[in-house]
């Protein structure tokens, strides 16, 4: 399975990078190979100052060895060896009415003494993070990750839907990110289990990976029509200033609650790719509040209140 998915991923960050370049007109990816002394590295993909992305990474990883301290005590196990592989991606638009977007996609396996897999699961998600508010962007985003779910369970888009808004809540602001989407981890093998059998909820490793990839191969149709029918709309400076006040939340909330990024930090991981999610202009203003009736407001009052963007 870790070879397979990951050339699954490793075909996905070319055709993301190829569409994107494609929508940027201007600005090209450049490529940048790591390796990691402990076993495995990444192919890290950054574009900069384009006419369409003011930065973005689209990155794939695929890392091995005995498994970190704090993985040992996270997992609750003693010493074992792992391999993890996934693809993450963050694209901060220069205009402030084409939204950021993150997504991610892993696969984590842990073996025993002899080598056996012992525990495997995948994980995930995509999500949309605007500075003005086009309710038109929000529902396409929510039904093109509906479309996706709905194929493999009906339960899928409702339950990860709500493990998205409930991860990327901002706790110190009391507000949410940004619109959501998906986010769903630790998706392991169900099909010899009892609870698996009576609700109907069996699913294999190899239906795992369906479903993963589905959702991976869904971004672009969730995406890139959103930046098409925004990319050329007029803005003004002020609303620039209110783009990168929001994105200072986006920060705070990468360094001060988002799980990948704080692991990345505490077991040596490679910097440039951790940060690589960080934009290139952030402003923070002090007590800073939108003006009532506001565009800007209205952006806020569905932050502070998520909502549901799919009508049952």
């Amino acid at each position: 399975m870790k070879d397979k998915f990951y050339q699954y991923i490793l075909q996905l960050q070319n055709q993301i990078i190829s569409k994107l370049e494609e929508v940027d007109g201007v600005a090209k990816f450049r490529e940048d190979i790591w390796e990691r002394s402990e076993g495995g590295g990444g192919r890290t993909r950054v574009i900069e100052n384009g006419q369409v992305f003011e930065k973005g990474g689209v990155n794939i990883s695929a890392v091995h060895g005995k498994l970190p301290d704090s993985m040992q005590k996270m997992f609750n196990v003693g010493e074992a060896d792992f391999f993890a592989c996934g693809l993450s991606l963050v694209i901060h638009p220069k205009s402030p009415m084409v939204p950021t977007v993150h997504a991610n996609w892993r696969y984590f396996e842990m073996y025993d003494d002899n080598g056996n897999v012992i525990n495997s699961w995948f994980g995930g998600g995509q999500d949309l993070t605007p500075y003005y508010l086009f309710e038109e962007d929000g529902k396409h985003f929510h039904q093109t990750c509906k479309t996706a779910c709905d194929k493999h369970n009906l339960d899928f888009y409702p339950r990860y839907k709500k493990q998205c808004d409930a991860y990327f809540w901002n706790a110190h602001r009391n507000e949410a990110r940004g619109l959501g989407g998906l986010f769903f981890d630790y998706c392991k093998d169900t099909s010899d289990s009892e609870l698996a059998k009576q609700t109907d909820r069996k699913m294999s490793m190899e239906d795992w990976y369906n479903f993963v990839t589905e959702v991976g191969n869904s971004f672009l149709e969730a995406y890139v029509p959103i930046v098409e029918r925004r990319k050329n709309l007029p803005y003004t400076e002020a609303q620039r200033t209110w783009q990168e006040i929001r994105r200072g939340r986006y920060v705070e909330f990468n360094l001060v609650h988002d799980k990948g990024t704080l692991f990345g930090l505490k077991t040596n991981g490679r910097i440039e790719s951790i940060l690589m999610s960080l934009p290139s202009h952030v402003q923070w203003h002090y007590n800073h509040h939108p003006e009532a009736g506001s565009d800007e407001e209205k952006l806020i009052k569905v932050l502070e209140n998520p909502i549901n963007w799919i009508e049952d």
